[in-house]
Formats: C-alpha cells, sequence, structure tokens
C-alpha cells in the first residue's frame, strides 16, 4: 500500500503535462509492481518506469489513426525539431523541410513522413462543423466529400466504343450518330436514307454488335497484356 501511495504521488508529480490530453496519472501505477528494496531508494527507479509507462500508454492508445512505431519516432523528432528551430532568433513562422532535415540529420524523405504523422494524433470527425470564409455558416468535412459520378462511366465506354465506330462504314456510323446523339427515329432515318425502317434496324444492331464485340475484344487483349 505504502509502495502504491509514493506512485501515485510519484506519478502526479512526474505526470501532469499528460494529463491535459486526457491521461490520468495512474498510468505510472506500475512502478511499484517489479520495485526491488535491494536495489537502493524507490525514487530512482520509479520516476523512469512512470515516464516509460506513459510514453507507452501515448504510443499504444492515444493516436486516433493508427501509424507503424517508425513513423510515430519519426514524427516525435520532427515535432521537437519545429519548435527548437521555432525558437531560434529571426526564425520564420514555419521551418523549411530543408531545416528539419538538417536538424534533425534525417533525409527529407523522412521529415515529410513525420509530418504527415502530426496530424494523425488527433483526426478530425467527418461530422465537425467548419466555418465558411464568406459568412457564419458552418458546414461538415461530410458535405465536401464526392459522390460516384456517372459521367466518368460515359467517358469509359465511349472510349471503348470509339476505335469500333471508326472501323464502320460511313453510312453506319451515321445511322448510329442519328439514332443515338441526335435521337432520330428509326423511321426517320429510314426516310432519310431511303431504306426501310426493318433495314434500319437490322443496320443499327449489326452495327452496335461489331462495336461492342471489337470494344471486348480490346479489352481482353489488354487484360492478357498486363497479365503477363
Amino acid at each position: 500500500m505504502a509502495g502504491g501511495r509514493r506512485t501515485r504521488g510519484l506519478a502526479a508529480t512526474v505526470g501532469p503535462r499528460f494529463e491535459a490530453d486526457g491521461v490520468w496519472a495512474d498510468n505510472g501505477g506500475t512502478g511499484a509492481q517489479h520495485y526491488d528494496p535491494q536495489r537502493g531508494r524507490f525514487e530512482p527507479y520509479a520516476v523512469p518506469t512512470i515516464k516509460g509507462e506513459l510514453r507507452r500508454h501515448f504510443r499504444d492508445h492515444m493516436w486516433d489513426v493508427h501509424v507503424p512505431r517508425r513513423v510515430q519516432d519519426l514524427r516525435n523528432k520532427v515535432r521537437l525539431a519545429r519548435r527548437d528551430l521555432a525558437q531560434q532568433p529571426g526564425a520564420g513562422p514555419e521551418p523549411t523541410v530543408a531545416a528539419i532535415a538538417t536538424h534533425t540529420q534525417l533525409t527529407q524523405d523522412k521529415v515529410r513522413d513525420g509530418l504527415k504523422a502530426i496530424d494523425g494524433f488527433n483526426a478530425l470527425s467527418l461530422d465537425a462543423g467548419l466555418l465558411t470564409s464568406s459568412d457564419d455558416d458552418t458546414f461538415s468535412l461530410a458535405d465536401a466529400l464526392g459522390a460516384p459520378d456517372e459521367a466518368y462511366d460515359v467517358i469509359t465506354d465511349r472510349e471503348a466504343a470509339k476505335a469500333g465506330l471508326e472501323h464502320l462504314p460511313e453510312r453506319e456510323r451515321t445511322i448510329l450518330y442519328l439514332r443515338f446523339f441526335e435521337d432520330m427515329t428509326q423511321t426517320r432515318i429510314a426516310d432519310h436514307f431511303g431504306i426501310s425502317q426493318m433495314h434500319v434496324s437490322r443496320l443499327i444492331q449489326t452495327s452496335c454488335q461489331r462495336v461492342r464485340e471489337e470494344a471486348t475484344h480490346d479489352w481482353e487483349q489488354a487484360e492478357d497484356t498486363r497479365a503477363a
């Protein structure tokens, strides 16, 4: 019991800066569990133990977005370097990536990874309200998310059919254009070319089949090429 009270007292002394982040000082309570009185005074053993438990708690439980341990370490180095560089006389509003790399002896790519990880510690909810620049109205991040756009499928289909259409005779291409782009009826198309409506129907059917087969063949060839 005495060891537990001493541990809680030390934790309250060592860990107050963590309490603002919602971490109870009792996270260091394991300091007394493995203490051996034969090894000397309790405090020199407990203080680093408590600090280690607090750091471990932050590493394992406090990140909103899980990142690898390596990236967490990069984040801590970059964060401390930014603070140190910002406190130097004549420092600008934000240290550059090159300055942080020099200060930490890290590559610029690793510094960028650390900067990205800084935003992963506390995530912003999609329902969080954001103020607009023009008025006091708010909108959420979810409002800014995109939605599936059917126009992309139309573009894909047109590109897939383009080669097959180019290989059709001029009359068949014109018939398909008048039917599907000008929305002309088969009867009007038949009058335009001086042929029967049944003939127009057969030409549309066979032309679409040829375009479909060529598009399917090209797609299968592309799949075989990627697989190879």
